[in-house]
């Protein structure tokens, strides 16, 4: 009996032994494979979302204060440079009374302080999606806590992840349930990025040709002109090496401009007339509007350039930190600019009449020509905020199927949010140099400059209004100390910046129009490509029968079928049986999903499925990736798809051991265990040879099977519709293909076609 219960003991001791060392390098894993044995429909498939926090609250301060001098490179670069045309746009037609000037402080005060301080350093940095900011950013962070998505990509195990649901469902019942309040929070997302490249497209003029126009009393404009499109083409062609590299070129440069500004605004503050400081006082707003009325009105629309490129404080987040962000504004670029102000408005207490090149006139003498050289060199570094911008929102619209395929370069091992967009970085470029021909001065620029800023910021209040509701639960009270000021201050400067409408403020508008229609029609065009696949799947019955049909010959090597479909097999995989009556001896049908979450982190991002019967050696994957995550190159995605399936397979085995424990143990101790130890032997011999199965195809290669889909509009479908498929197809021709972006070499690439009607 003794001996007996000793053996028992001993195959128990190495059953223990060896589901160990199978489980070995899964211990940090969190997929359930209870869900997995049960659920064996391939219409229910997910996994968990990795819950990346943002890399600021771990740090250290060597490492942010290193970002808080890269950010002055690259995020202030625009609002640092505003005293360059500020108060010129804000008088062009002269100075009529002195006391408008403290007026005109008292207002560019309160309004820094109230907008770039107060706003977004303090509120809006908040709301960021795990240290990324933008537009989309905030659209990820809402999709993840309410069913807001117009893509039916979502699965019932997401739901019950912690960062999807929420402990007061009310506050997102109703937006869940109202299709207008869904498509409408997309339509201001889009519209919120679409401002921001219109931005983009301004900024770059507008700075450049304000630091030009220093030697405008030298040079005919001619020449100003010229020299403006010269440093535009210099400062587009620096993007390609990357944010990190910029800012550590820039920021110094940007550091001494701020030292510069600052200080010669303290000198002209007190030699010229300190007492403008009283402007501190609101009092000198309200009597500039009593004296002045539609005049001081109209005059807002100078004005609020002060706090141009606030706007990239946020956007550009991805690419710093939320502490260094709040770093160096509180403590270099507010101060500095305050300061500039300052000192100008002292100035022109003396000297009113200067006011439309006061920027310069207030420059002592020596100094005069290094400033000149400092501000053309600003300018161009003022420039880089809003195009990092451009280029990081631009990223994530790519990755919520919201912008056409464009080539996202990952410019930093260190920070994955910056980036580098080659497309983007041409098309800004021409347009700014098409725009600097068009308009050729700084103050009929800032007519359609304001525009796009300040639609931008009414957006981001809006956006962050509804994460206050959806993700944050503030009480209703709470969000209206939000909205109801900053919202009613920007629609005053929104309708200071409309009177402007024909002198060129219809510009960034238009702009803001073709872009939202494209990515509208992108977004369209691909739920639509998504529910005709979605309503065309291939069951698990047919799909057993097309593998297991005697004309269809399975050849070594792996096959990988991609689809964006991630519930069931994509109709078009029969087409490349009827054409192609082979398949490999391994077949994976990849499904990339974007999760609403800036990363995914790798031993999390590949999630595994069976098809049955197991012999046929056929599995479901889903890629799951967030809007910063880099897919990598068909070699490197290879290795780690082959290499998950591989641990994927150990763990589902190591599990239906577990399942099987009990009744083993009982077989045991019913003297069976000779017959259970082989069993158990079998198992683990099993699991090599398929292992070893799939060794043996990845060294035959691996072939990439793509559908070539055409799109058509469906006979029956309205005129609207057939327009927006025309259009999507000559964007679909025009703009990368999956395969490119992916690099899969052309020798291991095998498309089919097929037509999809939507």
């Amino acid at each position: 009996m003794a001996s007996e219960e000793g053996s028992i003991g001993k195959e128990e001791g190495e059953i223990k032994k060896w589901k160990e060392a199978m489980s070995k390098s899964f211990k940090e894993r969190n997929t359930s494979w209870a869900k997995f044995r049960r659920d064996n429909s391939l219409s229910i498939e997910a996994g968990n979302v990795s819950t990346v926090v943002d890399h600021s609250s771990k740090m250290s301060w060597i490492a942010t204060l290193s970002l808080a001098f890269q950010s002055l490179g690259v995020v202030y670069g625009d609002i640092g440079t505003s005293p360059l045309y500020v108060l010129a746009s804000t008088f062009p037609n002269g100075i009529h009374h002195k006391d408008d000037i403290l007026g005109t402080l008292s207002i560019i005060y309160y309004t820094i302080l109230i907008f770039p301080l107060l706003k977004y350093v303090f509120i809006v940095l908040q709301a960021n999606d795990n240290g990324n900011g933008g537009a989309f950013a905030l659209y990820s962070l809402l999709c993840r806590h309410a069913k807001v998505s117009l893509i039916p990509n979502e699965q019932p195990e997401d739901m019950e992840l912690s960062n999807y649901n929420l402990e007061t469902p009310s506050n997102k019942q109703k937006l869940e349930n109202s299709y207008f309040a869904r498509v409408f929070l997309l339509f201001m997302t889009i519209l919120g990025t679409t401002m921001v490249i219109g931005d983009g497209i301004f900024t770059p003029p507008m700075t450049v040709i304000s630091a030009v126009n220093g030697i405008s009393t030298k040079l005919s404009q001619d020449y100003v002109v010229g020299i403006t499109i010269l440093i535009l083409l210099f400062l587009f062609g620096m993007q390609r090496f990357g944010t990190d590299k910029v800012g550590f070129s820039f920021a110094p440069i940007l550091t001494a401009w701020f030292i510069l500004i600052g200080g010669t605004g303290i000198y002209n503050l007190f030699k010229y007339d300190v007492g403008v400081l009283r402007a501190i006082n609101p009092k000198y707003i309200v009597d500039y509007f009593q004296r002045d009325g539609k005049k001081a009105w109209m005059s807002l629309g100078g004005v609020f350039l002060c706090i141009s490129g606030c706007e990239a404080m946020f956007a550009d987040l991805g690419h710093f930190s939320v502490r260094a962000i709040q770093i160096s504004f509180s403590c270099i670029t507010l101060p500095s600019i305050l300061a500039a102000y300052s000192g100008q408005a002292a100035y022109l207490r003396k000297f009113p009449h200067s006011v439309s090149n006061i920027f310069y006139e207030c420059i002592p003498g020596p100094l005069y020509w290094p400033t000149f050289v400092a501000a053309v060199v600003a300018s161009i570094i003022g420039s880089q905020a809003i195009i990092s911008a451009a280029f990081s929102i631009v990223s994530q619209a790519v990755s919520m199927s919201c912008f056409p395929r464009v080539k996202v370069a990952h410019t930093s091992t260190t920070h994955n949010g910056q980036v580098y967009i080659p497309e983007i970085n041409y098309m800004l470029m021409v347009a700014c140099i098409v725009i600097t021909a068009i308009f050729r001065s700084s103050e009929k620029l800032s007519n359609a400059y304001g525009v796009a800023i300040i639609c931008d910021m009414t957006i981001t209040t809006f956006l962050v209004s509804v994460v206050m509701l959806i993700v944050w639960k503030k009480k209703v009270w709470q969000i209206a100390l939000f909205v109801i000021p900053f919202g009613s201050i920007e629609l005053v400067y929104l309708s200071a910046q409309m009177i402007k409408f024909k002198q060129g403020g219809f510009l960034p508008l238009v702009s803001a129009l073709v872009f939202t229609v494209v990515m509208g029609i992108w977004f369209y065009a691909q739920k639509e490509r998504y529910m005709f696949e979605l309503k065309n799947k291939i069951s698990s019955e047919n799909l057993i029968k097309l593998v297991n049909d005697l004309n269809t010959n399975r050849m070594p090597g792996i096959g990988v079928l991609y689809s964006e479909l991630v519930q069931g097999i994509p109709p078009i995989f029969p087409h490349f049986i009827a054409n192609i009556p082979s398949v490999h001896s391994v077949v994976i049908f990849v499904s990339i999903k974007t999760i609403p979450i800036s990363r995914v982190i790798l031993k999390e991002r590949f999630l595994f499925r069976h098809v049955e019967p197991r012999e046929c050696n056929v599995f479901r994957c889903i890629v799951r990736h967030g809007y910063d995550d880099i897919i990598g190159d068909s070699i490197e995605f290879e290795s780690q798809l082959v290499q998950h399936l591989k641990e994927f397979i150990i763990q589902e085995s190591k599990y239906m051991l577990e399942v099987d424990e009990t009744t083993m143990c009982e077989e045991l101790a019913s003297n069976k265990e000779e017959k259970d130890s082989i069993e158990a032997m079998n198992e683990v011999e099993e699991v090599d040879n398929v292992i070893k199965f799939i060794d043996k195809a990845f060294e035959k290669g691996v072939v990439y099977m793509l559908g070539e889909t055409e799109v058509v509009a469906d006979p029956n479908s309205s005129i609207i519709n057939k327009i927006i498929v025309n259009a999507y197809n000559v964007l679909r021709r025009n703009f990368q293909q999956k395969h490119e972006l992916m690099a899969i070499p052309h020798k291991r690439l095998l498309k089919v076609g097929m037509t999809y009607e939507i």
